[in-house]
């Protein structure tokens, strides 16, 4: 968008985390660093660098958290980033913020946006890291219960040849929830009017079945479809999100963290992870409703980040002891386990 852009080069950079061996915040230079991660800074070091070229930008650089500053450090000694701002004409700041410094917000679940969720609930367009496959069955005659149907090319979120769409993407990104819905209904109406479609406009409340009867419109309309066609995938990627189960467990997800941050508030970890054991089910045991071993993982990293500096004793080790025992049941007891939990085991 205008004001995101994302790198999905550098996604797997992350800092290394100080534990027992490794190197403490202080110490951290790069020569301190794994080769691997070494090279990795070099290389973001050139792509920041070729970035702020193309923008013409003479950068101030900030720093928050162990491996930002190395990477801060090495920018500005870089020999072509000194040159590049000496001629530079425009001015900018740049900060720079270790991931691992607030991993409760990017496993928390309180945005309320509806781009959030796209991103998060459907598959991954391969080869990608920053777009979802949107299943296009829907607009063919083709009727099948595949979720999978490869036969037809999935549709995906970047749409640049689409004004109506970019800007719509934009609302997703920038309004909440309901708005950016309100929102998209309102571009399906304008698109199948402009077409001459038999659109019947309700007002109230938007739901996917709503959406997914107009889309319906466009279905043997080919002249409608191409005119249409990326503004088209935004609204089945919406439908598709929202009658996601992993959309309706979001909210489960936001009710069970705000009772945690309570929770942490007046008792001791120990009782949050005994409140935690009883719903870490095996898969024979689970609904559709309880959370999966890849939910608690998610649950754990939001408790511990946001708990930060924990006493240890009997009664914690007792009780992440119960917590690692059933965790490690439920993932040998998955009949497919997910590549995530192959990657982990």
């Amino acid at each position: 968008s205008a004001e995101l852009c994302l790198l999905p080069a550098l996604a797997t950079l992350l800092p290394p985390l100080s534990g027992p061996g490794g190197p403490g915040p202080a110490e951290v230079g790069l020569g301190a660093l794994p080769a691997e991660l070494r090279a990795a800074v070099r290389a973001m070091v050139g792509d920041l660098d070729a970035l702020f070229t193309a923008l013409g930008l003479r950068e101030e650089s900030f720093a928050v958290g162990a491996l930002s500053r190395v990477v801060a450090a090495e920018l500005a000694s870089y020999t072509p980033a000194r040159n590049r701002r000496r001629t530079a004409t425009n001015k900018a700041s740049v900060i720079f913020v270790d991931r691992t410094l607030d991993l409760a917000g990017a496993v928390g679940h309180h945005g309320d946006n509806l781009a959030e969720k796209i991103l998060s609930v459907l598959p991954k367009l391969p080869g990608h890291k920053t777009d979802v496959m949107v299943n296009m069955v829907e607009l063919t005659a083709l009727q099948t219960p595949d979720e999978t149907c490869s036969i037809i090319a999935p549709g995906c979120l970047a749409q640049p040849n689409d004004p109506a769409a970019k800007v719509l993407w934009e609302s997703f990104m920038n309004l909440k929830q309901k708005e950016a819905v309100m929102e998209a209904r309102r571009h399906l109406v304008e698109a199948a009017s402009r077409e001459n479609l038999p659109i019947k406009m309700s007002m109230g409340e938007v739901t996917p079945e709503q959406l997914s009867s107009y889309i319906q419109l466009f279905r043997n309309n080919l002249k409608a479809l191409e005119n249409h066609c990326g503004l088209l995938q935004l609204m089945l990627a919406t439908v598709q999100t929202l009658k996601h189960p992993q959309t309706s467990k979001w909210d489960n997800f936001l009710a069970f963290e705000r009772l945690l941050l309570q929770t942490i508030g007046e008792s001791e970890m120990p009782s949050v992870l005994n409140q935690l054991l009883p719903m870490i089910k095996s898969y024979n045991e689970r609904t559709k409703d309880d959370y999966t071993c890849e939910d608690f993982l998610v649950l754990l990293v939001y408790i511990y980040s946001v708990v930060g500096e924990i006493e240890s004793g009997k009664e914690l080790d007792a009780a992440e002891e119960e917590v690692k025992k059933a965790l490690v049941k439920a993932i040998c007891d998955e009949p497919e386990p997910s590549p995530l939990l192959q990657k982990i085991t």
